[in-house]
């Protein structure tokens, strides 16, 4: 009498359906994380760099650097 009214267990394909659930709840995780850096570090530094490469003269950077002595093989004028 106390069998009809216990459901049986399930015994087969337990650890299929939980990996199936993680599987998918780990990709999307993922995927928000990917999602979370290429929006909120790549694309800025990326426009930080295209910024500062916009108005950066190598020549006067170079110049000054010598000036101050950083370099041995170009002496400061």
């Amino acid at each position: 009498m106390s069998s009809a009214l216990l459901p049986k267990p399930q015994m087969r394909r337990l650890l299929a359906r939980r990996m199936k659930f993680h599987l998918f709840g780990a990709f999307f995780v993922s995927l928000g994380c990917a999602a979370l850096y290429k929006f909120g570090v790549a694309d800025p530094r990326k426009r930080a760099y295209a910024e500062f490469y916009k108005n950066y003269d190598p020549m006067k950077d170079f110049e000054a650097m010598r000036a101050a002595g950083v370099f041995e093989s170009a002496p400061p004028k």
